[in-house]
Order: structure tokens, then sequence, then C-alpha cells
């Protein structure tokens, strides 16, 4: 009998459950989009954030002399430890050296992890893609500029009774210090420095938020007891109040919608409360007890609620690829833990905004069968 007459109540008042299911459905909507929007975004944005370079450095606990150097093995222990949120590791080591009589900055490194871990730099040239290359380099747009270099120059270095003979691959422009430095391959660093099996420093790309970060800062501190670990701060703070920015954005907004979703629902429920006077002093008269009338009445809603927040959630999921498409340049794909929480959000909405039905509890029988 319940469902039956839950049927009868659904289609007896199709235009007010219309209005309201259209508000359910739109609120919904907003709210999918911004969700998924939200969740993809947060992981779009950490991968573009990997490609800025390291957001982790490993350096010697002092500075001053070979002390101050890092055994090279340090790298192979850190890729032992297999923690998954580290995208790449590439070492450094810092040699002064002189081209002629102007004295320049030598950093050798794996350029293969150096590529991984910054595709962001511009070449003019060509990029060294090898680790093994000991013949080419890759020199700073300043340094070049001084230095009167060009892709295909030549280059000899020196540094102290050592030299070095290499070719320019390409010119980078970084915006940073690399811009001031030759960059070339770590066993020819080492080699010219005389400094086998050493390096200056171990720089970390770690994918992830910033607490995420200082969790795998943490892990290499406790693996790397006698080292200084520590995260690249203006990155990682950059990165969590963005993504900080994003949720309050995005929270904010869907409750407001929420909020509107609910006012809408409130007024078509109380409009409907005053028609359904009749009805439910009938079923008062026929001995239905103020609870069990509510039931069906919550239970009306409830199910206005569910068929809107799945509607809404489909029109959310086309919404956030269009906005995704448009707005971010980026494809926002479908997150399917946000459809429990959009039917359970806008179930909330729909069942708040049925309070007016509550006034119906208060309707007389005998009011009702005298025609008053």
């Amino acid at each position: 009998m319940f469902p039956r007459i839950l049927w009868k109540l659904l289609g007896a008042s199709r235009g007010r459950l219309t209005v309201s299911l259209i508000a359910l459905t739109s609120g919904a909507a907003i709210c999918s989009a911004l969700l998924n929007v939200n969740l993809d975004a947060e992981r779009k944005l950490t991968q573009e954030f990997r490609t800025l370079g390291a957001n982790v450095i490993v350096a010697p606990p002092a500075a001053g002399g070979d002390a101050a150097l890092l055994d090279s093995g340090v790298v192979d222990r850190i890729e032992g430890l297999h923690i998954a949120e580290i995208a790449g590791a590439a070492p450094y080591l810092y040699v002064a050296a002189n081209s002629g009589s102007q004295p320049v900055i030598l950093a050798g490194t794996w350029f293969d992890q150096v590529a991984t871990m910054n595709s962001w730099w511009k070449v003019e040239g060509r990029w060294v893609s090898s680790r093994g290359d000991h013949e080419h380099c890759l020199v700073g747009f300043n340094a070049a500029r001084l230095l009167g270099l060009a892709p295909g120059s030549s280059l000899q270095l020196r540094s102290g009774d050592r030299s070095l003979a290499l070719t320019v691959a390409g010119i980078v422009t970084t915006g940073g210090a690399e811009d001031n430095q030759i960059l070339t391959n770590l066993d020819s660093a080492q080699s010219l420095a005389g400094l086998a099996g050493r390096v200056s420093l171990i720089q970390v790309s770690v994918a992830g938020t910033a607490s995420e970060i200082e969790g795998v800062t943490r892990k290499l501190a406790e693996a790397l007891p006698r080292l200084d670990v520590r995260p690249v701060r203006q990155i990682a703070a950059t990165q969590g109040t963005i993504l900080e920015r994003i949720r309050g954005l995005i929270f904010w907004t869907v409750a407001l919608i929420l909020v509107l979703s609910m006012l809408a629902v409130l007024a078509s429920m109380a409009a409907l409360a005053m028609e359904r006077r009749k009805d439910v002093g009938l079923m008062k008269a026929l001995g239905g007890t103020v609870p069990r009338i509510m039931r069906l009445f919550l239970a009306e809603a409830g199910l206005l609620g569910a068929a809107g927040g799945l509607l809404g959630f489909l029109i959310g999921v086309l919404l956030a690829r269009w906005t995704g498409e448009r707005i971010f340049g980026v494809v926002i794909s479908a997150r399917l833990e946000v459809l429990p929480v959009t039917i359970a959000l806008t179930i909330g909405v729909a069942l708040a905004g049925a309070f007016p039905l509550r006034l119906l509890g208060r309707v007389r029988p005998a009011d009702i069968l005298r025609g008053e």
C-alpha cells in the first residue's frame, strides 16, 4: 500500500514536483561539475608542478672542502627506497673551471633525469639526452653570451692541471642559476675536478600535495640520517596555497548552490503543502498516524533528491569536461566517487526543503471533512 500511495502522490503533483526536480538537478549538476574539477585539478596541478623542477634537496650537512660533498651512491639508496611519489632524482657536482681566462661554473649531472624534471626549459639547438654522453654539453643563456658560444661551438675547460673538451649541443634558458652555468655529463665533471664518485647535492622531484611532499621528505631524512634533506619551500608552499584556494572557492560555491537549491525546493514544497491539506485530512480520518504520513512525504522528497542527484551528476560530468576544455585547456575525467556524494547532498537538500510538509501534521480531519 505504501508504494502505491507514494506513486499516486508523485503523479498527482507533477507541476510543483517538476519545479523541485529541476532545482535539485541544476544544483546537483553544478556541484558535480565543481567536485569533478576539484579532484581532477588537484591531480593535474600536481603533474604540472612536477615539471617545474626539484622540490626536495638532499645535501651534505656541512659546507667547505671535500667534506661538503656526497657519495654518489646516495642516489642509488634513494632509488632503492622505492617511494612511489618520487618522480626523478638528479645528482649535481659543481666545479669551478676556466674557459680561457674566463671563470665559469661547470655542473655535472644526469641529463635524462634533468630532462624529466625540467621539461619547461627552453633549449636552442638540441638537448643532450643520454647521461653517458661525454662529448656534449648545454650552456646557460648568460654563460653562452659571455663566452660567445652557439650550438655546435667547441669549448675547452680547465681546472688545475686537468682539461675537458666539449661541444655545445644547445643553449638553455631556465630563468634560474643554470643560465650562468655549463651543464655536462656527471662523469666528465668528476673527472675534471678529480672527485670520482662525489656529488655536491641531489635534486629530487616528488609528485603530490604539499603535505605529501613533507611526508616524503621525512622518509628520506629517516633513511639518510646524516644528510640535510629539505623541501624547496617556494614550490611546496605555492602548490599547497593554490590547492587550498581552489578547495576553498569550490567549497563555498557548492555551499551557496545547495542553499539556493534548498530555497527553491522550500518554496515549491510550501505551496505543495497547502494543496495536500485535504489528502492529509482524509488519511488521518482513515486512521493514518502522523509519523506514517510524514514518512510518506519524506520518502517522496528522498526519491526526488536521488533522481535529481543522479541526473545532476550526469549533466555535471559533461559540464566539467566542457569547463576543463574551454577554461583550463585540459580534459577533466569523470570521478565515480563524486556520484554518491552528489546524490547524498541532493537528498539532504530535498529533505531540508521538505520542511514545510511537517505543517501537515497539524491538519485536523474534522476541519477538512466539514469543508473548511
